[in-house]
């Protein structure tokens, strides 16, 4: 969603992560009360069907009072995911050579069952 208010707010400190289709912008801006803030920005490209594309946008606006424990529960959840499955990436869309029938199989065998989930779909 647009905030006519970012157009007029000033970076003060800013970086850029680009992943694949996916951009991540971190700014530091300045509120009215002269505080700073940060906004995370994902920025995702998508292609129409005529060649032409688009950019989809989703904007998180975190406050000095919420760095703490937000800090705290994203480094939990990265050191989870890392524990539980490594570094490896495991994608159909990133890995060329990744045999999802195979891992389905596996799966089964194991008695794991699970559903594919589409996270941008949420």
């Amino acid at each position: 969603m647009y905030n006519s208010n970012d157009k007029d707010q000033e970076e003060i400190f800013s970086k850029v992560l680009r992943a694949g289709r996916r951009t991540y912008f971190f700014d530091v801006r300045e509120t009215k009360a002269s505080d700073y803030y940060l906004t995370i920005t994902e920025s995702k490209k998508f292609t129409n069907d005529d060649g032409t594309f688009h950019y989809k946008k989703h904007k998180i606006y975190l406050y000095k009072e919420d760095f703490s424990d937000f800090s705290s529960i994203l480094t939990e959840m990265v050191d989870f995911i890392l524990k539980e499955r490594g570094e490896e990436v495991i994608s159909e869309r990133h890995q060329k050579n990744y045999d999802r029938e195979r891992n389905l199989d596996s799966a089964e065998v194991s008695g794991n069952n699970f559903t594919d989930l589409n996270f941008e779909d949420i």
